[in-house]
């Protein structure tokens, strides 16, 4: 098999991960959330499977790695920005926030730029090789994804102040590139002892995914960031 044959597989792969992106933009622009999530869960699929074919054909390339974090920042940075641009537009405004409620909607672009910013950190930085510095941009992606579309109701209600979204973003978008290390799902082997800390992450998935439904992945990508914390406390 020749090296351009070998390339061209997973830079495939990773092509149906930026198609699948955006689209995932065109359903967030229309305020069709659950499509929009279940587009963004496709790109993350596609994306997992592009670095496996890239590892398993040998097939790594310098455009290989740039089209990834192109398509990357489409999929987990863009389609969730304009997923929470979207609810903005939707929120309900006191009268004292009416002469920002046009504007407000602009700051889900953060989502954006931290993304591009957490992939350029992730493409040029040695320690994550077998684990995570900061939050990866796919997790951030599905928690908005989740949190949007399960929680729709309520985050357009009056019961939900547009200032505790924005804060929202703006920790998510500090947790992009922050210095907090997070575990990898990669498995070396089957073993309790090397893997502790992923078999106790996935055992607590399951009722997550039973009982929340289409929130799960929220409270997943939230199980995830504490369980990163309270290993960092006990290392």
């Amino acid at each position: 098999m020749t090296n351009v044959i070998k390339n061209s597989i997973p830079n495939t792969v990773t092509c149906l991960n930026l198609f699948s992106g955006c689209i995932a933009c065109v359903m967030a622009f229309e305020a069709k959330y659950e499509l929009a999530l279940l587009f963004i869960a496709l790109s993350s699929i596609f994306d997992f499977f592009d670095g496996l074919l890239a590892r398993m054909l040998n097939a790594h390339s310098i455009i290989g790695k740039d089209l990834d974090s192109l398509a990357d920042d489409v999929s987990f940075g863009v389609a969730p920005s304009l997923i929470v641009f979207s609810l903005f537009k939707e929120m309900y405004y006191p009268a004292s926030m009416e002469f920002i409620a046009p504007y407000l909607p602009y700051l889900a672009f953060l989502i954006s730029i931290f993304s591009a910013l957490r992939l350029a950190k992730f493409n040029n930085d040695t320690r994550q090789t077998s684990s995570f510095v900061g939050l990866p941009v796919p997790a951030n992606a599905l928690f908005w994804g989740s949190l949007v579309a399960g929680a729709h109701d309520f985050l357009i209600s009056d019961n939900c102040h547009p200032v505790y979204l924005l804060i929202l973003v703006c920790l998510f978008s500090g947790l992009l590139v922050s210095e907090i290390p997070m575990f990898s799902l990669k498995f070396k082997n089957l073993s309790w002892n090397d893997n502790k800390i992923s078999f106790i992450f996935l055992i607590i998935c399951i009722p997550l995914l039973i009982f929340l439904g289409i929130s799960s992945f929220a409270a997943i990508i939230v199980w995830y960031i504490l369980l990163s914390l309270f290993t960092r406390k006990s290392k």
